[in-house]
């Protein structure tokens, strides 16, 4: 493992593409910017040893029932259709 100190403002490159940059901090705190491609997974760790208040523990949301896919395809489609109707009316008063 590796132990720097850095000043703020200042970084350190992770190969070509990932920067790590020390923006400040006071007491026990700091931050830090990383610039680093989409792709790349990043976390942090969290010492509560709960999972449920852990920032890194995932929880994946629960499925939305048929019902409610069906009526949020109705409701996109009639904005649509609106959206559709306030085009074409706008297109026959140029013409």
């Amino acid at each position: 493992m590796l132990k720097l100190t850095l000043r703020e403002g200042e970084y350190v490159n992770i190969g070509d593409n990932i920067r790590v940059v020390y923006a400040g901090g006071s007491g026990k705190n700091g931050r830090l910017m990383i610039d680093a491609p989409r792709e790349m997974n990043i976390s942090r760790s969290n010492n509560d040893p709960n999972p449920e208040k852990r920032k890194d523990t995932y929880y994946p949301e629960p499925k939305i029932s048929e019902e409610a896919q069906h009526e949020i395809k109705k409701i996109i489609w009639n904005e649509r259709q609106k959206k559709s109707k306030s085009t074409k009316s706008e297109t026959d008063k140029q013409a």
